[in-house]
């Protein structure tokens, strides 16, 4: 293995014409870059210099090697550039994970902030329900729901962003329609839409709170998302229950009501990597999620316990 330090001083030489020359250009004393010359001469097994008047020149070598290393010392200042980049977030690859109701809601104001704040980082962006057990097969940053409290295990961080309650998302014209709010209980006869295909977290949260109300849902309909389950309530079939984030858009001809006693509510998480979580696109990618949960708290009244 050469050294490259070696290299560069050898390359000095080379451009310089002599020892003096070089080590004056470099601040290094003459013996410092004799010195040098001599264990790279030792290293490769060449002799790389031969006197010329008062100087020195390549030998034939010598400047074979000297090409070399232009190349070799032009590539390591590419690498070196791109480090630098790195770590002031102009350049490298961030992915980020998300679940279906924030894709929409809140991605597009991350990636514009992302984009025009480190215009060389690319996105990579990942629909996942789920957060994967096995850490390599995990995103730099994902957008996780869980109960409050939640712990993402060694070589990660979770930044609290929101507490999201569960509504029940009915026809106008339905008999609750006009409540402020619902007992879970209520809901018991009703004719449910289903709305996770995954039947990830948020689901088994629902289910644990209706067996708390006493009773199992059935569902008449599966549908796979929340908005063909919605569209599905409008055409007057049933009810779905979803987190009110899933319902903030609702067509006409629906509404949707808080479910209470119990009143389920999931929390959301970014959950960051330790390995990047204090790169610059990691930062304001954080940062403009919780914008986005501030500005919607501003706009719309916090649910309990925000």
């Amino acid at each position: 293995m050469l050294d490259v330090h070696r290299l560069r001083i050898f390359r000095s030489v080379v451009a310089s014409g002599s020892v003096a020359a070089a080590a004056a250009n470099l601040g290094y004393t003459p013996s410092a870059v004799s010195q040098h010359v001599t264990a790279l001469q030792r290293e490769t097994g060449l002799r790389l210099l031969e006197r010329s008047g008062r100087g020195v020149r390549p030998t034939s070598a010598g400047l074979e090697l000297a090409t070399q290393a232009d190349q070799v010392l032009a590539r390591l200042g590419e690498v070196e550039s791109v480090v630098a980049d790195l770590r002031a977030g102009r350049t490298g690859r961030l992915r980020i994970a998300y679940f279906a109701s924030v894709g929409a809601a809140w991605l597009p104001q991350v990636v514009h902030r992302l984009t025009d704040e480190h215009p060389g980082v690319r996105l990579d962006l990942e629909l996942r329900e789920n957060i994967p057990d096995a850490p390599e097969d995990r995103a730099d940053l994902q957008l996780a729901v869980a109960r409050a409290g939640f712990d993402p295990g060694p070589g990660f961080r979770a930044t609290h962003l929101l507490d999201d309650p569960y509504v029940v998302v009915l026809p106008t014209t339905h008999r609750l329609a006009d409540r402020d709010e619902i007992e879970l209980a209520e809901l018991t006869p009703e004719r449910w839409v289903d709305n996770d295909f995954a039947r990830g977290w948020c689901r088994r949260n629902l289910l644990d709170a209706c067996t708390a109300a006493g009773f199992s849902p059935s569902f008449h309909v599966e549908a796979h998302d929340y908005p063909t389950a919605i569209a599905i309530v409008r055409s007057g079939v049933g009810i779905t229950v979803l987190p009110a984030l899933g319902a903030e858009h609702l067509p006409a001809g629906t509404v949707a009501v808080p479910v209470v006693r119990p009143a389920p509510q999931r929390s959301i998480y970014a959950v960051v990597r330790d390995a990047v979580a204090d790169t610059r696109p990691a930062r304001t990618a954080v940062d403009a999620l919780q914008a986005v949960v501030a500005s919607r708290a501003g706009s719309a009244p916090a649910p309990d316990g925000q």
